[in-house]
């Protein structure tokens, strides 16, 4: 085991990236390219790979077999489970390279969740702090708080910031309250609704 300048790397990691934050643990076989950008405190298990062009915030878990591929942005406060896949290309094939602008963009939006063998299909935004059930297949943009499972994945239900179900009315035992940002849009998901409003 080894500590680097303000962050730690396991002796059989390969971290080559110059960007990664403070109290940063980079654990086992995990491999960080030259050009990846990973935050504060964040947490990468063992077997992740992160490619160049990726951005990851702060307090992010990313555990074991991770795959992020350049295109990929993950804000704060993620939750990547086991073996979740992102995809960068949405048509791939061998003999044809791209790289930067030629790629599909996604982005994990703060505080979300995507279970263990996720796969997130390019070109779509993961909402704020939405909740993916192991195994789903993300194929469209995800609305902030929706709970989500399944092949694709389908709106099942809403999710509070921590984490639990929410009831019909759209609270939540831990005392938060949530209201429709468009009750005739999907995707616009909620919003929490603070005292006063």
């Amino acid at each position: 085991m080894s500590d680097s300048p303000g962050f730690f790397t396991h002796s059989h990691a390969l971290c080559e990236s110059r960007d990664i934050g403070p109290r940063t643990r980079v654990w086992a076989f995990a491999h960080i390219l030259p050009g990846a950008s990973v935050g504060a405190d964040c947490n990468v298990c063992d077997h992740a790979f992160i490619e160049s062009g990726v951005v990851v915030g702060d307090r992010v878990t990313v555990k074991n077999r991770v795959l992020l591929f350049d295109g990929v942005t993950v804000e704060d406060d993620v939750f990547l489970g086991p073996a979740v896949v992102f995809t960068n290309d949405l048509r791939p094939r061998a003999e044809i390279k791209k790289s930067g602008d030629a790629l599909t963009r996604t982005l994990v939006r703060r505080g979300a969740t995507l279970g263990a063998g996720c796969v997130v299909v390019a070109g779509h935004t993961v909402g704020e702090y939405s909740f993916t059930g192991a195994g789903s297949v993300v194929t469209r943009d995800l609305a902030p708080h929706g709970f989500y499972v399944g092949n694709p994945a389908r709106l099942r239900g809403w999710v509070c910031r921590c984490g639990e179900r929410l009831e019909a009315d759209l609270g939540c035992r831990c005392g938060r309250r949530y209201r429709r940002v468009d009750p005739d849009t999907e995707t616009a998901g909620l919003e929490e609704v603070r005292d006063g409003g």
